[in-house]
């Protein structure tokens, strides 16, 4: 059994930062990927940021070159540092973890094995103007 535990989100004005954190309790197998998601009201969820173990580092196009994730294996944690924070960043965002060894962004993003993907309750982040 896996437990996903986000914290940091909150309220931030337009071009703003704040840092998210996911702790992560269980059985992790080593190797894996994880990553976030964010799903604004009334959207679909979207892949936002991941840290795969093909090709490392990935970032959807809304959010390169503003978002940087990284994690502590040690600790088991995953943060995603927001910056330049936009209105149509706003969603709640979730923490992700594919504990099935090896994979790439489209394992990750796009088909994950439903059976070894856990996902956290989400942390609010709201922008305002």
């Amino acid at each position: 059994q896996v437990t996903l535990v986000e914290s940091g989100g909150g309220s931030v004005q337009t071009g703003g930062s704040l840092t998210l954190s996911c702790a992560a309790t269980g059985y992790i197998h080593r190797p894996n990927c994880m990553g976030w998601f964010r799903q604004a009201q009334g959207k679909e969820r979207e892949g936002v940021a991941a840290i795969v173990t093909v090709d490392g580092f990935k970032y959807s196009d809304s959010v390169q070159g503003r978002f940087a994730i990284s994690r502590d294996s040690g600790k088991n944690m995953l943060y995603l540092q927001m910056a330049s924070l936009k209105p149509e960043d706003p969603a709640m965002y979730y923490c992700a973890l594919l504990n099935n060894g090896d994979c790439d962004d489209i394992d990750f993003f796009k088909h994950p094995s439903p059976s070894s993907l856990y996902w956290g309750r989400g942390t609010q982040v709201t922008v305002s103007s």
